[in-house]
């Protein structure tokens, strides 16, 4: 997607910039004041993931949303760029060249996964993972994000064709349910104006082609930043018991459920998620330095 033609209505439009920063260009978007804390989408997101989560935090911190590189309005420098470890390293160094001393972050599926793995390098002071990603997807998305990797590898046009093919409002809807979430009609067609995106879906795909979770769920037991992890009970895409599982391998960590809500939960529900996340900083005594 090309920033410069950003909807005037794409959620926080007002706090977007594009930031350059080797191998990358970013889109970030900045609201609030206090300690910084990091958003990450998960695969297939972008900063719209968090459009109605990210005023709850701003009352308290300075929250930074990121589009991750190929997604959104990002743009990839590299595709090499897009595994788990790189993207990590990568987003490590755009805080670093914005001076923002990350005090925790929230990652959401697959965000989940990078977040960890920045808390590996001893980064924040916290680490929130919503539906974290830490295993295979199931349902829809168990198969969909596995064919969208392979259609990469053998057909580097296979972006064009599934922008072509799942843009449509029913299949964005079936997509969305599939995740066992339920969003309302705005919600729905930000989606499908990401789905639609060349760019965005061959970018996701990078990222599914290189994603491999071993050495980081091996890790596990040896990360001991302070880890919320919170699972909708309604996730198709990512069994709540998973968080229950990577929890109890971690020294100082717990898991919280959410009854009725599923793999989005944050978008369904932010009046929900919001005070948990906000309860477990505070908890975490999270200051500035």
């Amino acid at each position: 997607m090309d920033f410069a033609a950003m909807p005037a209505e794409w959620p926080h439009a007002a706090h977007s910039r594009m930031v350059a920063c080797a191998p990358h260009r970013w889109h970030v978007q900045v609201m609030g004041a206090g300690p910084v804390v990091l958003l990450l989408h998960g695969a297939g997101g972008a900063t719209h993931s968090w459009r109605d989560l990210m005023p709850l935090l701003a009352g308290q911190y300075t929250v930074v949303a990121v589009d991750l590189p190929g997604q959104g309005f990002s743009r990839a420098g590299s595709r090499s760029r897009l595994s788990l470890d790189a993207m990590a390293a990568d987003l490590g160094a755009l805080m670093a060249d914005q001076g923002w001393n990350v005090a925790a972050i929230v990652g959401h599926s697959a965000g989940a996964a990078l977040a960890l793995r920045m808390a590996q390098g001893g980064g924040p002071r916290a680490v929130v993972a919503l539906n974290g990603a830490l295993g295979k997807f199931r349902g829809l998305a168990g198969w969909l994000f596995p064919a969208m990797a392979k259609m990469l590898a053998l057909n580097p046009l296979s972006a064009a064709l599934f922008a072509r093919t799942a843009g449509s409002g029913q299949s964005v809807r079936s997509l969305i349910s599939g995740t066992g979430s339920t969003l309302d009609a705005r919600g729905l067609e930000l989606y499908r104006a990401l789905v639609r995106d060349r760019g965005h879906v061959d970018g996701t795909l990078g990222m599914m082609a290189g994603w491999r979770l071993d050495a980081l769920l091996e890790a596990l037991p040896y990360i001991h930043t302070p880890t919320l992890f919170i699972a909708a009970e309604n996730d198709r895409a990512v069994p709540p018991d998973t968080s229950d599982q990577a929890a109890a391998r971690m020294g100082n960590a717990r898991c919280i459920r959410l009854a009725g809500l599923g793999h989005l939960a944050h978008e369904e529900a932010p009046e929900v998620v919001a005070p948990l996340i906000l309860a477990f900083l505070a908890e975490m005594v999270v200051s500035d330095d």
